[in-house]
C-alpha cells in the first residue's frame, strides 16, 4: 500500500466523523457513557464478525501491554475526557480547545524518525486553526465560570490525547490495525463501567433512534478508528493532521442539511480557510506526480 492510498483511506475518517454530530442527535437522550458503550461494542463486534472469514486476524489480538495502553488509552482516555469537557464547560468553547488536536498531530509528527515539518504543513494546520476558530465564534461563545474550568481543561487534555494516540500509533507501526478492534471492546467494557457508575440507563424509544445507534457504532466509532489507524501508520500524518480541521466543518455543514443549524457568513469564511489550509498542507500528495 502507498502512502498516498493509506492517507486517502484515513481521509475517509475524518468524513465518518463529521457525521458525529447529526447521528448523535438522532439518537435521543442516551447517557453518554450509555452511548459510548453500545457504539463502541457494535463496532467492536462488527470488526470480530469479519475476523469469521479471516481466522489469521485474530492473532492481532496478541499485542504487548505498551501497545493495549496506548489502544485503550486513546479510544477511552479521550472519549472520557470529552465528555466530561461537554459536561461541565460551554459546548463551544470546550470543541474550539478539544480541535487543537489536528495542529497538535502535525506538531508532533516532527518527533517521529524519517518525517519533516515543511512550512506548508505548519501554513496549513494555522490556517485550518484559524477557520476553526471563526467556526466557533461564529456560533457564539457563552463565556465560563471559575466551576467550568475543569471542563475546559479536560477539553485541552483530551486534545493532546487524541494527538498522541494518533502520532503513536506511527511509532506503533508493526501492531496490526486488526487490533483496533481489541481497543474497541475494551473501550465500550469501560465506558459500561463508567456508565452504570455515574449515569441513569436511557433506552431509545423509537426506530429510528436504534438506527442512529447502529450506524454509529459501524461509521463513526467503527470503521472510522480503523481507517483512521490505517493512515497514521502507513499514510502522510502531517497531511491527515491538517485535514483533521474540515471535520467541525463538515459535521456543521451536515447539521444544517439535517435542519439543526442555520448557515452564516463565517460558516462561508471557515470553509475557505479549512479547505485552503488542507490543500496547502496536502501539496506534496496533490501536486506531485505518482
Amino acid at each position: 500500500m502507498t502512502s498516498r492510498t493509506a492517507t486517502l483511506i484515513g481521509l475517509t475518517a475524518i468524513l465518518m466523523w463529521s457525521l458525529l454530530s447529526v447521528m448523535t442527535v438522532a439518537t435521543g437522550k442516551i447517557p453518554a457513557f450509555q452511548l459510548a458503550a453500545m457504539t463502541f461494542a457494535i463496532g467492536a463486534a462488527v470488526a470480530f464478525a469479519s475476523f469469521i472469514f479471516r481466522p489469521q486476524a485474530f492473532a492481532a489480538l496478541k499485542q504487548p501491554p505498551r501497545a493495549w495502553i496506548v489502544g485503550v488509552g486513546g479510544l477511552f482516555g479521550y472519549h472520557a475526557l470529552y465528555f466530561l469537557a461537554l459536561r461541565f464547560a460551554p459546548p463551544a468553547e470546550a470543541g474550539l480547545l478539544n480541535y487543537l488536536w489536528p495542529l497538535l498531530i502535525v506538531l508532533f509528527s516532527s518527533l517521529l524518525p524519517g518525517e519533516r515539518l515543511a512550512p506548508h504543513h505548519i501554513i496549513g494546520a494555522l490556517l485550518g486553526l484559524a477557520g476553526t476558530v471563526l467556526l466557533f465564534a461564529g456560533n457564539g461563545g457563552s463565556g465560563f465560570a471559575p466551576g467550568q474550568i475543569p471542563g475546559l481543561a479536560a477539553a485541552f487534555v483530551a486534545a493532546f490525547v487524541w494527538a498522541a494516540y494518533s502520532v503513536m500509533s506511527r511509532k506503533l507501526k508493526a501492531v496490526p490495525t486488526d487490533a483496533v478492534a481489541g481497543f474497541c471492546l475494551v473501550t465500550a467494557l469501560l465506558a459500561a463501567l463508567v456508565h452504570g457508575a455515574v449515569e441513569t440507563t436511557v433506552w431509545p424509544e423509537t426506530t429510528g433512534q436504534w438506527l442512529a445507534i447502529i450506524a454509529l457504532g459501524v461509521g463513526p466509532v467503527g470503521a472510522a478508528f480503523f481507517v483512521w489507524d490505517i493512515g497514521m501508520k502507513r499514510g502522510d500524518i502531517r497531511v491527515l493532521g491538517a485535514a483533521s480541521y474540515a471535520t467541525p466543518l463538515l459535521s456543521t455543514a451536515f447539521l444544517i442539511l439535517a435542519g439543526f443549524a442555520k448557515p452564516s457568513a463565517a460558516i462561508a469564511i471557515a470553509a475557505v480557510l479549512i479547505a485552503g489550509g488542507g490543500l496547502i498542507a496536502a501539496r506534496d500528495m496533490v501536486w506531485r506526480k505518482s
